[in-house]
């Protein structure tokens, strides 16, 4: 009698192994590229405006393939998926080194932003098929991890350029260490297919009714979408606001992503237990209220310290802000198991392709320092809107603490 939870016990350790894996390798093997990307460009003669024109294949690719990771994890099981799907994004990156012309490598980078997204709703959706079976959260980690592969495939890209490693064999070797990696991994994930795994104490879902989940779902949509516009600004904007209207050196303007990213990886490897002791509501709204009080100090008291502090809250406020998204989504009753996340992650994807237009029209129309306003806005967003996730994790499934 006492085998048989050390067993499911042991199948849920490896299972949990298997899913961290995952998005270690699916950050690792685009980050390995971008430092190589000046010799890409070099390699095929493009000019810049040619570079970025082949680059926006990847967000297009992960928009046209993200709803169908649904129907592919329903079909094939969403560990298998995210697993073999990274095997695939390997080969696919690998490709870039081979591409001969610009087309080529618009359509390389386009089967990379597809299959990407069809691994990130595979990873997501298994981490939630393992975290509902634990009983509590863990999905958090998983995108800190995800941050720590990005940080790591950087280094190795940067690393291999610096030693002259050529870009082809450097992109193999990556391809075929970190894709036997992704099939090892395979072997670990939970069996069959998402929907039949549930804790015994489980309500059963809901059938589907899928209009009713609509209102639902653009909510969440709106909530994504808010964690999109802060982690952009930080990404696309943090250094130019630092260098033009601070007048900080070259070296500061960067620190403005070091801390966002930096805290948004602290808050998602620490933000599970936090998240099971207060729930995903109110640890959503409380990051809202830290973003736009972080952000909005740093823009109405204007100073290279302040901007840093205010990025790095803003990074905090936000950490755990997706992953609640997605398991909100993944749990809406009358949707199957997947579908809801699909939808989120197609929304998201959206939000990141509008965030950086949107607020370079702002910047040019009156200034960069009005337009990160934006991220005050996301911050007040989430804290209005986050009343909609779920409560403490343990209570909404059981009824209990």
């Amino acid at each position: 009698m006492s085998a048989a939870p050390a067993t499911v016990d042991v199948r849920l350790r490896r299972a949990r192994g298997a899913v961290a894996t995952c998005f270690f390798l699916n950050a690792v093997f685009y980050a390995s590229l971008v430092p190589r990307l000046p010799e890409v460009k070099a390699q095929l003669g493009l000019s810049s405006t040619a570079l970025g024109a082949a680059l926006a294949a990847v967000p297009l690719g992960a928009l046209l393939a993200a709803l169908s990771g649904a129907a592919l994890n329903r079909r094939f099981g969403s560990g298998r998926v995210a697993s073999f799907g990274l095997v695939l994004l390997g080969v696919t990156v690998w490709t870039v080194s081979v591409a001969p012309n610009w087309l080529g490598l618009a359509a390389a980078l386009l089967v990379l932003g597809a299959l990407d997204a069809v691994v990130d709703v595979a990873q997501n959706a298994h981490g939630l098929r393992v975290q509902r079976l634990y009983q509590r959260s863990i999905l958090n980690a998983f995108h800190g991890i995800w941050s720590v592969g990005a940080v790591t495939g950087g280094l190795l890209g940067a690393a291999a350029a610096g030693l002259g490693v050529p870009l082809v064999a450097h992109l193999a070797g990556t391809a075929v260490l970190f894709g036997a990696v992704a099939l090892a991994a395979s072997r670990a994930v939970l069996p069959g297919r998402d929907e039949p795994e549930q804790a015994a104490d489980e309500q059963p879902r809901q059938p589907p009714r899928r209009r009713a989940a609509v209102p639902a779902l653009a909510v969440l949509g709106v909530l994504a979408a808010c964690g999109a516009f802060v982690e952009d600004a930080g990404a696309s904007w943090s250094a130019l606001y630092l260098r033009t209207e601070l007048a900080a050196g070259a070296a500061t303007a960067g620190l403005g992503f070091v801390a966002l990213s930096v805290a948004m990886t602290v808050g998602r490897l620490t933000g599970d237990r936090v998240v099971d002791r207060f729930g995903q509501r109110r640890v959503a709204r409380a990051g809202g209220a830290l973003t736009a009080a972080g952000m909005g100090l740093a823009l109405a008291l204007p100073s290279v310290p302040s901007t840093l502090a205010g990025f790095t809250l803003a990074g905090l406020g936000v950490a755990t802000l997706i992953p609640a998204v997605y398991q909100a989504a993944d749990e809406l009753p009358g949707l199957p198991h997947g579908l809801g996340l699909a939808v989120i992650n197609w929304l998201l994807r959206i939000g990141f392709l509008v965030s950086p237009p949107l607020i370079g029209a702002l910047a040019d129309a009156i200034s960069l320092r009005v337009a990160l306003l934006a991220v005050v806005l996301a911050g007040v967003g989430t804290l209005v809107l986050g009343r909609s996730l779920p409560g403490r994790p343990g209570a909404d499934r059981s009824g209990g603490g």
